[in-house]
């Protein structure tokens, strides 16, 4: 049976994607490529891919509307969303949903990357 081993994400502009998601543990090279890669501690591979590049390799490729993609981030602890929420949000980028306890249990907050995809963040209670 197939098993995911990695995901991509179209960025405008790479540089600014390679940013943000250093700030959430992603430890991607210089963002001088068209394509780079980052291996998560769980062991998948985030993609980050120009969109040019996506562009040149598929013609009929459109710019999705609305929040086409959801990632989530554990945190190893409820201040590390805290923490982590301020850290991203002080460099600049927006947050959507400021930390909080949700009723299933998780301390749970919502930033947006520089390409509009929503980022969760969440730790257990």
């Amino acid at each position: 049976m197939p098993s995911l081993d990695a995901f991509g994400i179209v960025c405008a502009d790479i540089a600014k994607s390679v940013k943000f998601y250093n700030l959430l543990g992603l430890d991607f090279p210089d963002a001088g490529d068209d394509h780079i890669e980052a291996t998560a501690k769980n062991g998948m591979r985030v993609m980050l891919d120009k969109l040019e590049l996506i562009k040149q390799i598929d013609k009929d490729w459109v710019t999705p509307v609305g929040r086409p993609m959801g990632l989530a981030f554990r945190c190893d602890s409820p201040k590390e969303v805290d923490a982590t929420y301020a850290q991203v949000t002080n460099a600049g980028f927006r947050g959507k949903t400021e930390p909080f306890d949700a009723f299933w249990g998780q301390r749970y907050a919502t930033v947006f990357d520089p390409d509009g995809n929503a980022v969760d963040l969440f730790a257990e209670l």
